[in-house]
């Protein structure tokens, strides 16, 4: 797991400004000559039902059925690249809210939304190692060893992510109710939904026990 580390509010706008440059999904894919756009949905929509939030799984996957066509190892990939699309969505949304927000004499507020930015950096860390990781399955060859040891990886990662996640929002649990709770414990709701979805979606492949 990458190391845990403090990041400060104001080094987030280098810090989006580098993920940036790196687009996590894929659109472009070889095509089957017998593949339709309805197979891919169809396909995504069975394997959706192996996760915890099956509609929301297929809501957001179902625009990629021509990447993923009827691969378990594209449909993880892509779920993960689509957690961490909505996870730098909510990097953006908390250095836009440090910024707007004027917390006065809250300091728990404060407190909590530094340690909801610190943790969530950990988990966008996670993701993009997940999905690196998830580039390189199979480049060794069809190796059972190599592909359960990389898959043992991206599993790690994501589920480290994933409790990252959930701490995020630990500290608003003593924070007064109001717009800026509300509007962060939302988000990183919808973030932690995404990021199961996909860790599910990684565990289904790996137990196939091929590349």
């Amino acid at each position: 797991m990458p190391p845990q580390t403090q990041r400060p509010l104001l080094l987030l706008p280098l810090f989006l400004t580098t993920l940036l440059y790196c687009q996590p999904i894929s659109t472009v894919a070889s095509q089957d000559p017998t593949f339709s756009p309805s197979n891919g949905t169809d396909y995504i929509r069975s394997g959706c039902g192996a996760t915890l939030y099956p509609e929301i799984c297929y809501a957001s996957l179902s625009r990629y059925a021509s990447a993923v066509q009827n691969s378990p190892r594209r449909l993880a990939r892509v779920a993960i690249g689509v957690s961490l699309s909505r996870a730098r969505r909510m990097a953006n949304y908390l250095s836009n809210l440090s910024r707007q927000s004027d917390f006065g004499a809250d300091n728990r507020a404060a407190s909590a939304l530094h340690d909801c930015f610190s943790n969530l950096g950990d988990a966008v860390d996670e993701i993009h190692g997940s999905l690196k990781q998830m580039r390189q399955v199979g480049a060794a060859g069809p190796s059972t060893e190599s592909f359960l040891f990389q898959m043992s990886n991206v599993q790690t990662w994501m589920s480290a992510a994933l409790t990252d996640e959930e701490t995020c929002t630990d500290g608003f649990e003593d924070v007064a109710d109001g717009a800026v709770k509300t509007g962060v414990c939302d988000r990183a709701a919808d973030v932690k939904k995404l990021t199961s979805n996909a860790l599910a979606l990684v565990n289904s492949y790996a137990a196939t026990g091929t590349p």
